[in-house]
């Protein structure tokens, strides 16, 4: 509160609604064939990824915008020109409020804006559901101090997302290097290594089908969900997320400690197959869209080399392309893994522990909630949030005469 008298020097602080100040106009439309895959301005239209680009923009550079079909709600900011498609609604400059103050302002709501959002097969957002929204504008009096002051707020803000995308790009960078040293690791191209088909290391068990009427919140058997393996688990696992009720114990199929469970179905290519390895201490029942793979290896070790781009491409050539792409097991089996100094166990066991040792490592680094730069990013989010929603919840004209 302190903080924000000295900023506002006394100044008043006015609420008024969006639609009153501001001019919310919507873009144009271009067809795909219009589109290009490079060019000078990026085409937005139902998400915050340009749909593509277009040799001409219709939107200047400083401007806030809101997608208002697909992802209905979403706020975007653009220091560039660029085109709006007709799935935008942008807010051109306006002489009381600053863009950029617009924008963190509309963050700032983005609860209350995607409420308004209708969920139908394609979500829509109206106008209504934004230009009632009471935006504070200090010394509304007085523009040339206002937008000083909103300035301010700005750069504020700014320094929180700022570090907030330098670690995001370190994070995307420690990925990509993450992903080039386990690929590189596992491809063996020297040294001695033997290219053997799934099949002939181990065997495959299918899970048995359970569904969500069948859970439990306690007491009940252990199971892994193909659904979670995409979404809740990482390379490996001791602890299963889900149980179900305890007299459908005979008529499960379980993976065994040290097994690696991947999924047989998936909305893309690369989710097919997406594999953990079951490191608990006792057996866990899994569905029937999951395969167990039983085997004699590391199981961190195959479920890592089942995460890379050589990997993905020979398994796609499995994989039936319908509605829902499906691994075909059978000719996957044939598909190889590396085992390496495979004359000699104990240090086959050994190379394949120092590999896992290594790309556990990166992977803590790039993937954990709770260690490296996820956990701080989430930390910064945070903090600009708390910051944000502090800077503009102006004190009413109530609350400044109760602390004076």
């Amino acid at each position: 509160m302190s903080f924000m008298e000295k900023l506002l020097d006394g100044v008043e602080v006015e609420r008024k609604t969006l639609g009153d100040v501001l001019e919310a106009k919507r873009g144009k439309r271009l067809v795909k064939s219009q589109l290009e895959d490079a060019g000078d301005f990026a085409v937005y239209q139902n998400c915050m990824t340009p749909l593509g680009y277009f040799h001409e923009s219709n939107v200047k550079a400083d401007t806030t915008f809101i997608i208002c079909a697909g992802a209905a709600g979403e706020i975007g900011y653009s220091g560039a020109d660029f085109w709006a498609a007709d799935d935008v609604y942008y807010f051109p400059k306006n002489s009381t409020i600053n863009s950029k103050y617009l924008y963190h302002f509309l963050l700032s709501q983005q609860h209350n804006i995607s409420s308004k959002v209708r969920r139908a097969s394609i979500p829509r957002l109206s106008k209504t559901g934004f230009e009632k929204l009471q935006i504070p504008i200090p010394c509304p009096d007085n523009p040339k101090k206002s937008l000083e002051i909103q300035a301010e707020i700005v750069r504020i803000l700014d320094t929180f997302t700022e570090l907030t995308t330098e670690l995001t790009t370190e994070l995307n960078a420690r990925k990509k290097q993450y992903n080039y040293y386990r690929d590189q690791l596992l491809s063996f191209e020297e040294g001695e290594v033997e290219w053997k088909a799934f099949g002939d290391v181990g065997e495959f068990i299918r899970g048995k089908r359970f569904t969500k009427a069948d859970y439990v919140e306690d007491g009940g058997i252990k199971v892994i969900h193909y659904g979670e393996i995409y979404t809740q688990y990482g390379t490996s696992t001791t602890q299963a997320l889900s149980q179900v009720r305890s007299e459908m114990a005979k008529s499960l199929r379980y993976a065994e400690p040290n097994d690696v469970v991947f999924t047989d179905v998936g909305e893309t290519v690369e989710e097919v197959g997406k594999a953990i390895a079951w490191l608990g201490n006792e057996k866990v029942a899994i569905h029937d869209h999951c395969y167990a793979f039983r085997h004699s290896m590391n199981p961190k070790f195959v479920a890592y080399y089942m995460q890379t781009a050589g990997f993905i491409a020979e398994k796609a050539k499995y994989i039936a392309r319908t509605k829902i792409n499906t691994l075909l097991i059978k000719g996957f089996s044939k598909v190889c893994l590396p085992i390496p100094y495979p004359n000699d166990l104990e240090k086959s066991m050994a190379e394949q522990a120092r590999i896992v040792a290594i790309l556990d490592k990166f992977d803590t680094l790039t993937s954990s909630i709770t260690e490296g730069l996820p956990r701080e990013i989430e930390l910064r989010q945070q903090q600009y949030e708390y910051y944000r929603d502090l800077l503009l919840s102006f004190p009413k004209p109530e609350q400044a005469q109760n602390t004076a």
